[in-house]
C-alpha cells in the first residue's frame, strides 16, 4: 500500500548504518601477472583499507589483515599505495605503504611461514621530524631489486618544512634502518613529483613536476631523463608543459613512444611527443576531458594497450571508458551500464581494467577485453539490500547562472515506492557543494544520497564555475572568484528549482564539506533562500588558512589562484572569509569536524563558533576524535547523517521517524 505523508516524513529502508557501510568503493586497481589487485574500503574496520586479490578464474580475497591499513599522507590526500609484480616463482611480490607508521613495506602472500601467512617486513625507516618520510606512487622493478616513488620528506616541525623528490628504495630491506641507503633519483628543486615512468628499454625515465604557487590542474612540467649507470635521473627537460598548461598524466607506450595528458587545446586531450623535436601530437581532438586534476600522484587515466591501441576515460561531464586507435583518431566505448569511470586504470596484455558505476549501481571493479570489446564486473558487488524502487531517478541539468552563464547539476528528486505526499506540496531539496573546489558530483548511486531522497528530500549537486569536466574555461570561472561564482550558481540552481516548481522554495537547505563547507557558510551569509546548512570539516578563514601552519603544503598556495595573492589583494582575504560575515548568518546550521583534520584544522570551526556566540542562532557542533580530512568511520558517518536529517526535519517542519532529535542551541 502507498501511504500519504508529508515530504521528510517518510520510512525508508535505508538506515545511517546501511549507508555508511556502504561508503567508499574499491580504487587504485592493478596487476600482477593475470591476477587483479585493488585497494578496498572496511569503515566498519576503524576505515582502515584493504588490498584485495583476485586471482585468474577465481574469487577475490583480502590479503591484508587488520592492522594493516593501506593508505599513506602524501600531499594529505595520499597517493597510490601499492605495487605488484609478478614472478616466476613463490607468487607475487607486493609493496605497500601503512598509513600508521607511513613506511613502505614489502609482502609476499604466497611464501611460507611458520604459523601461517608470511607477515609483511618494513623497506623504510621509522621517522618522526615533522611529518617524517612519507612514500606514494611506487613502481616495482624486481629486475633491479628496487622500488622507484614519491618521497615526501619533512625536514622540519611545520607542515610547509617539506621536500619531495623521487627515490629508489631497496628490496633487501637495507633502508629499513638507514635513511642514507635510500637513493635519490632527483635532485628535490622541483616541490611536487609524481611517480616515474620506466621507458620500455629501461633508459629513461619520465615524470610531472610542478611548484608553488600552482595547482598541478593550472600548470606542469613533463620532465624526462636518461637513466644513468649509477641509477640517477640527471639531466632531465621538460618536454611539454609550463605555467598555463596542466599534464597531469604519462605513460610509455609498447614502441617507446611518449603518450601524455594535456589542455594546452582548453580540455585535457592525448598528445604524443617526440622526444627528439619537442613536438607534440594530438591524438583525438575532441572537445571533451581525457584526464582530471590531479589531487593524489597516482592517479590514472589512460593507460596504453599493446598494438598500440590505449584505453582511455574520457568526456564532457560524466566520464566513460572508451579504446582509442591513434592512427585514425577513433574511440570506441565501452557497451555497458557504467557511465562515470574512476581516475583509475591497469592494463595486462589487451585487458583493461578499473572502477565504474552508474545512478542504478555502486563504484565497482570492471575489466574490459580490448580485443572483444566485452567488459564485465570482476569484484563482488554490495548485497542489493534496497528495492532498487527506492533509488532516486537521476536527472542532469543546465541552468542559466548569473550572466546567463551555464550552471551544471544533478537532480536526484524524492522517491519511494511506499510513500507519496500530499496533493499540491512540494519537495524540500538540499542543495550539496562539492569539495574541492576543482572537482565534480559524478552521477553515480550513493547511499548517503538515497538515505534523503527515500525520505522525502531531494538532493542537487551543482557543479558551479570551477568543477572540472567541462573545460579549461569552465574552472578558470572560479579564479579570483572563490566565494562568489560558487555561492551564485548554488543561489541559481536553488531559484530555479523553486520557480519551476520543482522544490519548496520555503524548504531549501544547502550543504557542503571542505571547499564545499565553505561554499555553504559562505551561501548561508550571502543571501536568504537557505531554511538552514549542513557544514562539513570546512574552509572558514583565508587569513590563518595561508599563515604558517594553517593548513598543509599542498594547498597552501592554492588560495593565489582562488583568490589572488595575498599581498596583492590583502582586503578579500578578509573580506571573503565566511567567519568575518558571521553576522549576516541567521539560519539553524550543523558543524561537523575531525579533530585530527590537517588539511582544514579544528581552530576554524571554533573560531566560527565563538563568532556566532550571543548571536541567538540556532545551532549544533559535534567533533569527532580520531576522525581527519573526510569521516570514514561507520560510527562518525551514522551520527553525522543522524544529525543531519534532524536538522532538516526541524527546519522543514516534519517528523522523520526513527531518527534521535538533534539539539540545536541558541547561545
Amino acid at each position: 500500500m502507498v501511504s500519504t505523508v508529508p515530504y521528510g516524513a517518510w520510512r525508508s529502508p535505508v538506515g545511517a548504518e546501511l549507508a555508511a557501510s556502504h561508503g567508499g568503493g574499491p580504487d587504485f586497481v592493478g596487476t600482477a601477472g593475470d591476477e587483479l589487485w585493488w585497494v578496498s574500503p572496511r569503515p566498519a574496520e576503524e576505515g582502515r583499507f584493504t588490498l584485495v586479490r583476485r586471482r585468474a578464474g577465481g574469487p577475490e580475497e583480502a590479503v591484508l589483515p587488520a592492522p594493516w591499513n593501506v593508505r599513506n599522507r602524501v600531499m594529505e590526500y595520499g597517493g597510490l599505495p601499492w605495487a605488484a609484480a609478478a614472478r616466476e616463482a613463490g607468487g607475487p611480490l607486493v609493496v605497500f605503504t601503512h598509513f600508521a607508521d607511513q613506511r613502505l613495506y614489502a609482502f609476499e602472500p604466497d611464501a611460507p611461514a611458520g604459523g601461517g601467512r608470511s607477515a609483511p617486513r618494513p623497506l623504510t625507516p621509522v621517522s618522526s621530524v615533522g611529518g617524517g618520510l612519507r612514500w606514494a606512487d611506487p613502481v616495482l622493478l624486481p629486475d633491479r631489486g628496487e622500488v622507484w616513488c614519491v618521497l615526501e620528506e619533512f625536514t622540519g616541525p611545520g607542515p610547509c618544512d617539506v621536500r619531495r623528490l623521487l627515490v629508489a628504495v631497496p628490496l633487501d630491506g637495507s633502508a629499513a634502518r638507514d635513511r642514507g641507503a635510500v637513493r635519490e633519483l632527483t635532485d628535490g628543486r622541483n616541490r611536487f613529483v609524481t611517480g616515474p615512468r620506466l621507458s620500455p628499454d629501461g633508459r629513461r625515465a619520465a615524470w610531472i613536476a610542478w611548484d608553488h604557487p600552482r595547482m598541478p590542474w593550472e600548470g606542469t612540467e613533463l620532465k624526462v631523463a636518461e637513466v644513468s649507470a649509477d641509477g640517477r635521473l640527471p639531466g632531465a627537460r621538460t618536454v611539454l608543459g609550463g605555467p598555463e598548461e596542466s599534464v597531469p598524466q604519462v605513460e610509455w607506450a609498447a614502441d617507446g613512444s611518449l603518450v601524455a595528458a594535456s589542455d594546452r587545446s582548453g580540455w585535457w586531450n592525448l598528445y604524443r611527443v617526440d622526444l627528439e623535436s619537442g613536438e607534440s601530437t594530438a591524438l583525438c581532438r575532441r572537445e571533451e576531458e581525457f584526464a582530471g586534476a590531479l589531487w593524489r600522484v597516482g592517479q590514472r587515466w589512460f593507460a596504453p594497450l599493446p598494438g598500440g591501441l590505449i584505453a582511455a576515460i574520457h568526456g564532457r561531464g560524466a566520464a566513460v571508458l572508451g579504446v582509442l586507435d591513434p592512427a585514425s583518431g577513433e574511440i570506441a566505448d565501452v557497451a555497458g551500464p557504467w557511465t562515470e569511470w574512476a581516475p583509475t586504470l591497469a592494463v595486462a596484455g589487451t585487458r583493461a581494467v578499473g572502477v565504474a558505476a552508474s545512478p542504478r549501481s555502486t563504484y565497482e571493479v570492471v575489466e574490459l577485453d580490448a580485443c572483444t570489446g566485452r567488459a564485465r564486473p570482476v569484484g563482488a558487488r554490495h548485497a542489493d539490500r534496497v528495492d532498487p524502487a527506492h533509488y532516486p531517478e537521476p536527472l542532469v541539468r543546465t541552468f542559466a547562472g548569473p550572466g546567463g552563464r551555464e550552471v551544471h547539476a544533478n537532480l536526484y528528486p524524492p522517491r519511494n515506492p511506499g510513500h507519496t505526499a500530499p496533493e499540491g506540496e512540494l519537495p524540500p531539496y538540499v542543495v550539496w557543494a562539492h569539495g574541492g573546489p576543482t572537482a565534480r558530483s559524478p552521477l553515480v548511486l550513493d547511499l548517503v544520497t538515497v538515505f534523503f531522497t527515500s525520505r522525502g528530500i531531494g538532493v542537487a549537486e551543482v557543479n558551479y564555475g570551477g568543477s572540472t569536466g567541462y573545460g579549461r574555461a569552465y574552472r578558470e570561472r572560479l579564479r579570483g572568484q572563490w566565494g562568489v561564482v560558487d555561492v551564485e550558481d548554488c543561489a541559481a540552481v536553488a531559484v530555479a528549482l523553486a520557480s519551476e516548481g520543482l522544490a519548496d522554495p520555503a524548504r531549501i537547505a544547502v550543504r557542503g564539506g571542505s571547499a564545499g563547507g565553505w561554499t555553504a557558510v559562505a551561501s548561508l551569509a550571502a543571501t536568504s533562500l537557505y531554511a538552514c546548512g549542513t557544514v562539513l570539516y570546512p574552509v572558514l578563514d583565508l587569513e590563518s588558512w595561508t599563515a604558517e601552519g594553517g593548513t598543509h603544503d599542498f594547498e597552501s598556495r592554492y588560495l593565489d589562484w582562488l583568490i589572488g595573492p595575498r599581498d596583492e589583494v590583502p582586503a578579500l582575504y578578509a573580506e571573503r572569509s565566511p567567519l568575518h560575515r558571521a553576522d549576516r548568518i541567521s539560519t539553524p546550521f550543523l558543524l561537523l569536524q575531525g579533530l585530527a583534520d590537517p588539511v582544514c584544522p579544528v581552530a576554524q570551526s571554533e573560531r566560527l563558533l565563538a563568532a556566532m556566540a550571543g548571536r541567538g542562532v540556532p545551532h549544533t557542533y559535534i567533533a569527532f576524535e580520531g576522525e581527519g580530512h573526510g569521516f570514514r568511520r561507520v560510527g562518525t558517518v551514522v551520527r553525522a547523517l543522524e544529525a543531519e536529517l534532524s536538522l532538516y526535519a526541524q527546519a522543514f517542519g516534519v517528523t522523520a521517524p526513527g531518527v534521535p532529535a538533534l539539539e540545536l542551541v541558541a547561545t
